[in-house]
């Protein structure tokens, strides 16, 4: 049986370098899209994108809908099943427009591959994530071992984590000379820092406990002092494995070259977090933390706003709106507060109300 058509993997392949260049897609984005169109073309026994109509949308949202998730058994979730006909619509939109299909596809027929308003709502809801305190990532830090290379590089890793808000990709690929002791802060230079949007931008370290900054500062100095690194080295290095006199592979100090991914460092999380008895919480988790903190600590809309430009954000309303949402427990304790009596919001309240309602203004420009 056919498993392919030589006309659909060519505009497939146009659209994926399309999504790239045009749209500036990165690897990631790419991949889900093409996941989506190989289970549309499975279902549709690969036949040429050219004979599509809307009752084939029509019949692969139901057959979607009717599949499971195959690690867990359970019906795919709403979400899942809306970026997939999302991804279908976006191309089967794009192709309405190409040569030699605009005459054979009807633009509107990409329209069908909607979900009803309700799944959309229930696919596209924000949800409370859970974010770990302070005190629960240092308490995960305080009990995490230190007495070889390995370990320590593993304590460090956290323990920057939280202090930059730095994301794992980013850290995995950080070199020595990107961390400026001096000037409490790490330069994310997206020409060597796997940035996200290839941003480059400076992190000063956030105010989370001199104890903090000080494992951060004793790796570097391990490095640079004991182990002799240079400037180029990797600031979190891979591990070097061995074959024993076993036969068994074994970890064995530290290697000068840096993950290829950051799932090593997902690993390391997930291991700390379990030997603390706490639930695991991944690196990104703490971007949460540190938004909280800021909200907490930022008393004008200069300093909120110097606070989301060292988590890399453009714009102050990212902050907001990805990583500002209130957590439930904390709701319930702001509306008992709200109860008892109170003086007058201050002006500074005022002036971070005034600097959203201008940032929203500005994007809307």
């Amino acid at each position: 049986m056919r498993k392919h058509s030589p006309d659909n993997e060519r505009i497939k392949r146009k659209y994926f370098i399309f999504l790239k260049e045009a749209k500036r897609q990165n690897e990631a984005s790419i991949d889900a899209v093409a996941s989506a169109l190989s289970r549309f073309e499975e279902y549709m026994k690969w036949r040429d994108f050219k004979t599509f109509h809307f009752e084939q949308a029509v019949a692969f949202k139901k057959h979607l809908a009717g599949q499971k998730n195959q690690k867990t058994g359970k019906p795919l979730s709403k979400a899942t099943l809306y970026s997939t006909l999302r991804h279908l619509k976006g191309f089967f939109q794009w192709l309405a427009m190409q040569p030699n299909y605009k005459s054979r596809i009807n633009y509107t027929d990409a329209e069908y591959f909607n979900l009803s308003e309700k799944d959309a709502r229930v696919a596209t809801a924000r949800r409370e994530k859970p974010v770990p305190t302070i005190e629960q990532i240092k308490h995960v830090i305080d009990l995490m071992p230190s007495g070889t290379a390995i370990k320590k590089r593993n304590r460090a890793i956290v323990a920057f984590t939280l202090l930059t808000g730095a994301r794992d990709n980013a850290i995995v690929s950080i070199k020595l000379k990107h961390v400026d002791l001096m000037a409490d802060s790490i330069f994310q230079d997206a020409r060597e820092v796997k940035t996200k949007y290839s941003k480059t931008f400076t992190s000063y370290f956030f105010p989370v406990g001199d104890d903090i900054r000080g494992i951060v500062y004793e790796w570097v100095a391990y490095l640079r002092d004991e182990l002799l690194w240079g400037n180029d080295d990797p600031l979190f290095p891979k591990t070097s494995v061995v074959v024993n006199d076993n036969r068994v592979f074994e970890a064995s100090g530290l290697m000068k070259e840096h993950w290829a991914s950051a799932a090593p460092i997902r690993k390391i999380f997930r291991e700390a977090f379990e030997a603390a008895d706490l639930p695991y919480f991944n690196p990104h988790s703490f971007r949460s933390t540190l938004v909280m903190l800021g909200e907490n600590l930022c008393r004008s809309p200069e300093e909120f706003k110097a606070w989301s430009q060292n988590l890399g954000h453009e714009g102050v309303l990212t902050t907001f709106y990805s990583y500002g949402e209130v957590q439930g427990s904390r709701q319930g304790e702001i509306f008992k507060e709200l109860k008892t009596p109170r003086e007058p919001v201050g002006q500074n309240v005022g002036e971070i109300a005034k600097a959203v309602v201008r940032e929203m203004r500005n994007q809307n420009t």
